[in-house]
């Protein structure tokens, strides 16, 4: 009954907007909105490696030095530079963000010592299945840090990843990329882009990659297109449709095990497992409608409406145990897959004004969705057992069966979203604006369980909230900007559409956020910012120590400290972009809440939390010599970390150094040679637990021609 109304009030809105435009002149509009599509894909917001501008956190077009959170903007420019090909290579240049191992199958991070795979957005809206994605379409990846609730709804304990993909605009388009690379590495991009009489627009991003890796029997192969259009009907309309599919298909690597408290000693190349028998094959088909509209009253109405369908399948042979000191260990295996199904609509209204001798920028919206997914996991029997002990001088074992094992999943999980939030942006005079807003959420799950190996059972769970937003900036001259700030969220139990008996009790864990940062513009194009925050997780999800496989809410996990960034032109030909983070996250005292059991002890009070080193440190430049040549560097450091709460392996800590050297032909035509980790240094980049452990690639050379048409 309520999305009845919500799709009435909607076309309500759009017949209302109709009849307003109906007295416009349509001629006279077009070249405004010419001008408008045209900045939004030309780096409108982004000036080389600088970005100005954002919505993300917001939903307004908003000036950075406006906004009260710390977020990172990885340009175009910055990705084309340095060569990025994956969501991961981005994340390395992001202030308190990660990328975690992921299983060797799917987009993972940790943002401010929160590790998730659902926090990930398309133009706004949830893009949460556990797969790839690629940067051959984007015109940024913006990062936001810090609880996010209040524009996002549930999740987001330490921040969200937004990718903006690029529109269509009102000029011709046509550019090219070949890439050949280490490993056989051959990748091609196209853009292609135009319009259509006066009152349309197209745009063309397609993407194909084969490559093989420097891991023994790994493999990649995939492809992507992503057409959009955009119809300017009248005066005060926008209508720009759009449909991705991507498809990945690659060997899911999990690593290398652990030993005596460290990544096991072995060539890099070593695969631990099979790598024949496991692979990932991801198809994602999303498709988009946006609509603009200027209604009466200077209100503007945006609506989106998408639908994703995900399609996934992976298998795994990988450590299971750590190497003993007999120089053995345990391998297991498992396959899942994964049919999801995403649809949302988001309804925002906006309206700038002055009330009460303020300037006034409010937003209202509401957000509806629905969430369809299925499960099926087998486990990997090696003969008759599910693990099987290898040498680790020869870490290779063939699973003989894939078949249901006892708790292995088999179910339909179905999630219903339903949110109204408003948000006010406030001018109290020239030097000081605020911002404050607050979402309420609904989120409902069902739980249909399908297995026949156990008594199959049903949960359902439906939790609701308010989640908060406030912060304070003071401008006191046009190139510094300082900001205080709260921000919200929570966490329910089937927040990432898994439920289970034992948590389908348990309420919402919550995030809370507290942070002061400022921003400088140190030259007209090169601008500094500073973040010190605090990042407490409360009512954390730990195992029940009395009732054996259930958990309790109990325990604070605590991530607080520095983040630095320097972006923007020294010179007009010298470019920088630096990140720096100094960060401590610690598993806090336990609390009890909602239990009588005896708590103590069940988390590890002091503990630091997994992947989250003291320090991390990404910086590359660019610099112009003239004559078409340019250059560029980069050093990444990571301080060593724990693989786990349990601090009982620890991953080193490293330094890599990047470079590339350009050449530009004319201004259509560039030459690139990046070379990935200059020094050929052996590390370790990343985990999922103590056991699987990744090792960093050693010295890479991609060439790539780009060419403008």
């Amino acid at each position: 009954m309520a999305s009845r109304h919500y799709w009435r009030l909607v076309l309500a809105l759009a017949a209302f907007g109709a009849a307003e435009r109906a007295q416009a002149q349509t001629e006279q509009a077009l070249p405004e909105v010419k001008v408008r599509a045209q900045s939004e894909s030309a780096d409108g917001p982004v000036q080389g490696y600088n970005a100005t501008r954002s919505s993300t956190a917001t939903k307004t077009d908003t000036p950075l030095k406006e906004v009260p959170a710390s977020i990172s903007v990885v340009p175009a420019q910055l990705m084309k530079d340095t060569a990025m090909q994956s969501v991961g290579d981005a994340i390395r240049y992001v202030p308190g963000a990660l990328l975690h191992q992921g299983e060797g199958n799917r987009d993972q991070i940790v943002i401010r010592g929160s590790s998730t795979t659902a926090d990930f957005y398309v133009n706004g809206v949830r893009d949460d299945a556990q797969v790839f994605r690629d940067l051959y379409n984007l015109e940024r990846v913006e990062v936001l840090k810090g609880p996010a609730g209040m524009i996002f709804g549930r999740g987001g304990a330490g921040g969200v990843v937004n990718l903006a993909t690029k529109k269509p605009v009102f000029e011709r388009i046509l550019d090219g990329t070949l890439t050949l690379g280490s490993y056989n590495q051959l990748r091609s991009t196209v853009d292609v882009g135009g319009k259509w009489g006066e009152s349309a627009a197209f745009r063309l991003n397609a993407m194909v990659e084969g490559a093989n890796s420097f891991r023994a029997g790994a493999d990649l192969r995939r492809y992507a297109i992503n057409p959009s259009v955009t119809l300017v009907p009248g005066a005060n309309t926008a209508l720009t449709f759009s449909y991705e599919r991507i498809h990945d298909d690659r060997t899911a690597d999990r690593g290398f095990p652990s030993q005596s408290g460290r990544p096991f000693n072995a060539d890099p190349s070593t695969f631990f497992g099979n790598a024949s028998q496991s692979n990932s094959v991801q198809t994602t088909d999303r498709f988009s409608i946006v609509l603009d509209q200027t209604l009466g009253g200077g209100w503007q109405l945006k609506n989106t409406f998408q639908v994703g369908y995900y399609d996934k399948y992976y298998q795994n042979v990988f450590p299971g145990s750590a190497v003993s000191a007999a120089g053995t260990l345990a391998l297991s295996a498992y396959n899942n897959q994964n049919w999801r199904t995403n649809v949302f609509n988001q309804t925002d209204l906006t309206k700038q004004f002055k009330w009460g001798g303020l300037d006034h920028t409010v937003l209202v919206g509401a957000e509806i969705g629905h969430q369809n997914s299925t499960n099926r996991r087998n486990t990997g029997f090696f003969g008759a057992g599910t693990a099987i002990t290898v040498p680790a001088s020869n870490p290779f074992a063939t699973v003989t069966r894939f078949a249901p094992n006892t708790t292995d999943a088999d179910n339909n999980v179905k999630a219903d979203v339903g949110a109204v939030y408003v948000q006010d942006q406030a001018a109290l005079s020239k030097t000081w604006k605020a911002i404050a807003g607050l979402r309420y959420d609904r989120f409902s799950v069902n739980f249909d369980d399908r297995r026949t190996l156990v008594t199959p059972f049903d949960l359902a769970r439906t939790d609701s909230g308010v989640s908060p937003r406030a912060g304070l900036i003071w401008t006191p001259t046009p190139a510094s900007a300082y900001y205080v700030s709260y921000s919200y969220a929570m966490l329910p139990s089937g927040e990432q559409l898994s439920l289970a008996s034992t948590t389908a009790d348990l309420g919402p864990e919550k995030a809370k956020n507290y942070e002061i940062g400022a921003r400088w513009d140190l030259l007209p194009k090169l601008t500094l910012s500073a973040a010190l925050f605090r990042t407490d997780r409360v009512d954390v999800r730990v195992a029940d120590p009395v009732r054996i496989g259930f958990f309790v809410k109990s325990g604070r996990q605590r991530v607080e400290g520095l983040e630095l960034g320097l972006t923007g032109q020294v010179t007009n030909k010298w470019e920088v972009y630096a990140a720096y983070t100094n960060q401590d996250g610690r598993v806090l005292n336990p609390i009890t809440s909602g239990t009588t059991a005896a708590v103590a002890g069940i988390t590890p009070a002091g503990n630091k939390i997994g992947l989250v080193p003291d320090q991390l440190f990404a910086f590359w430049n660019k610099v112009g010599f003239g004559g078409g040549w340019a250059a560029g560097l980069g050093v990444i450091h990571q301080a060593s970390s724990f693989t786990s709460f349990n601090n009982t392996v620890q991953l080193p800590s490293f330094t890599r150094v990047d470079g590339a050297v350009y050449y530009t032909f004319d201004r259509k035509t560039r030459l690139a040679l990046n070379i990935e980790n200059i020094g050929d240094k052996r590390y370790f980049p990343t985990v999922d637990g103590d056991n699987n452990i990744s090792p960093g690639a050693p010295r890479t050379f991609r060439l790539t021609l780009a060419k403008s048409f």
